[in-house]
């Protein structure tokens, strides 16, 4: 792909084409890198009740699970980066001496169909402890449950979870690994789950660092970081000549311009 742009380049320097520098844009304040929230890996995504993924969706990247698990989990999958996470914060906890376990990883849409029919068939209503089909965190396949051995042994989970070490070691250090909590305690009304202190959702370091400083909600970092790009384009500013800029500082070059409007970019040295 590198060598196809620079040949391209090189034709347009060639036939005199000149290079079209990107014009003032405002500055970029937020503090979050527009590369990460224009989220080409997809650790961003936001799935909920209002934001339902596609049936037939499964991430391209899984990856079986090497760390512990529930005896009563034989295999499971994350996404590969997801996973990467999950083993270094695992050694990490055991150097603290605390021991974890995943209870749950990657599920598909299938899946979640049948434990939430299943969960309503039990109570006859739906008590917000199991996600609609399509709102599962676990279909990105960057959500995962983790425990202790003594909640390995039980019988379901509940809130009460928090109070034990490993719980408030996860809550402190899960960030340093790219993981928040998905559903917090006083979240519930905003996200529509109770609050379920195992359930570590991967967005990557800065994200997580940022949304546990600030403690926002997967939901309310969506709508803070979405309001601000809008307000940042609305004076002026281009999020894809921005990204271009900062990742390779250089002059940027106009290839083409699609019959809707729609600007195709190389770059400069």
């Amino acid at each position: 792909m590198m060598r196809r742009m620079m040949l391209l380049l090189t034709a347009l320097m060639m036939i005199g084409c000149c290079t079209i520098r990107a014009e003032e844009m405002p500055p970029w304040e937020y503090p979050i890198d527009p590369e990460i929230l224009l989220d080409p890996s997809a650790y961003l995504t936001l799935t909920n009740v209002d934001c339902l993924m596609d049936e037939k969706y499964v991430p391209h990247d899984l990856v079986r699970l090497s760390a512990k698990r529930v005896s009563s989990m034989k295999d499971g999958e994350l996404r590969k980066a997801a996973s990467d996470a999950v083993n270094a914060m695992f050694d990490a906890a055991l150097e603290d001496g605390y021991t974890l376990y995943v209870k749950s990883a990657y599920r598909s849409y299938g899946t979640q169909n049948t434990m939430y029919q299943n969960r309503l068939e039990r109570y006859g209503y739906d008590d917000g402890l199991v996600a609609y089909p399509g709102s599962s965190d676990h279909q990105t396949g960057l959500g995962v449950d983790v425990l202790n051995y003594e909640w390995t042994q039980k019988d379901g989970m509940n809130e009460k979870f928090a109070l034990e070490a490993e719980a408030k070691w996860m809550a402190e250090h899960c960030h340093e690994f790219g993981f928040v909590i998905r559903y917090m305690e006083d979240k519930e009304d905003i996200t529509g789950i109770k609050y379920e202190p195992w359930h570590l959702r991967y967005v990557g370091k800065e994200v997580a660092a940022y949304m546990m400083e600030n403690h926002l909600s997967l939901e309310e970092f969506t709508e803070e970081w979405q309001a601000y790009v809008a307000e940042f384009e609305a004076a002026g500013g281009d999020m894809k000549r921005l990204t271009i800029q900062r990742r390779y500082l250089g002059p940027i070059i106009v290839v083409s311009v699609g019959e809707d409007g729609e600007e195709e970019y190389s770059y400069g040295n």
